[in-house]
């Protein structure tokens, strides 16, 4: 596909906004658009299009919810299935996706099919998810649970960066 000097540039303009959002959606449109060399308005609207054209589907907050004294138990959950006629795969992982408990779902390559992300908020609670609602679907064949001890990083973001001295000791 063969593209014009500007319509190259509006793109790697369009991907810098989008890379701008990812970093820190709260970023206030003037100071992107100063960032950019562009008008607020066309930051504004060109927003609005990157929403509308759901290339933009959401906005969040990532929140340290241990240090905010709310414990939660999040879990990866390996699933294996028989795909379904005609649908494959999509029908079962959208059965999965559409309960409250999940909050991602992978099509993945390799020793599994489905690599799903959970909360809950007790290990039995996910426990009795993953064999009630989750092993139960027709055409799921095997799941494997891994539970996560401690976050380190996540979407990007270092978790507990705490100013420390990290010079070595030395003693005589």
């Amino acid at each position: 596909m063969f593209h014009t000097d500007s319509e190259q540039q509006g793109g790697f303009y369009m991907k810098e906004l989008l890379e701008l959002l990812e970093h820190d959606a709260r970023r206030p449109v003037n100071e992107l658009a100063s960032m950019l060399h562009r008008s607020e308005y066309e930051v504004e609207q060109d927003i609005k299009k990157l929403e509308k054209d759901k290339i933009i589907l959401s906005y969040n907050t990532l929140i340290n919810w241990e240090k905010f004294g709310t414990d939660t138990v999040t879990a990866v959950i390996e699933i294996n299935l028989t795909p379904q006629r005609e649908v494959g795969f999509d029908a079962i992982a959208e059965r999965i996706y559409r309960f409250d408990e999940v909050r991602t779902v992978y099509l993945m390559s390799g020793s599994f099919d489905l690599l799903v992300i959970i909360e809950g908020k007790s290990l039995k609670d996910v426990a009795n998810f993953v064999a009630t609602r989750l092993a139960t679907i027709e055409g799921v064949t095997q799941t494997r649970s891994h539970f996560m001890l401690k976050p380190y990083k996540k979407d990007g973001v270092i978790i507990n960066d705490e100013e420390r001295d990290r010079r070595l000791v030395v003693t005589p």
